[in-house]
């Protein structure tokens, strides 16, 4: 991507990247002081940081799935209504999502999801007592 590519189309970018789980090209598209707000769980900054987030679900997972279904930008900013998916060993975890999105030079300065974290965990299998 360039600098001459829409927000949009740097966020969809990112989206299909992480459907790929291609850390390494989805952090590729995330600006050095990028802020990472997971609102439920904490901020992170930087692409390290947000890499070493991202990997070790999404190497949980034998497909991830990020449906868009609503999504509105303008130069720099991106809203959209997803439906996080993910295939892990005990089977699909889905989550509806709302992201928020700033890009600049063409590089995502801001990430910052919502959803409901009991949504999440009330997915998972029983940890072992």
């Amino acid at each position: 991507m360039t600098t001459n590519s829409s927000a949009a189309e740097i966020v969809d970018l990112f989206i299909k990247r992480v459907e790929a789980c291609d850390i390494v090209g989805a952090t590729a598209l995330l600006a050095p002081d990028c802020e990472y707000d997971n609102v439920p769980m904490g901020k992170m900054f930087g692409p390290e940081a947000i890499g070493a987030a991202l990997g070790p679900m999404l190497e949980a997972c034998s497909e991830v799935d990020w449906p868009v279904l609503r999504q509105v930008a303008d130069d720099t900013t991106v809203f959209n209504e997803r439906l996080d998916r993910f295939h892990m060993p005990h089977g699909w975890v889905e989550m509806p999502v709302t992201g928020v999105w700033e890009v600049h030079d063409g590089l995502i300065t801001l990430w910052r999801d919502y959803f409901d974290q009991p949504t999440y965990r009330n997915q998972l299998p029983p940890k072992d007592t």
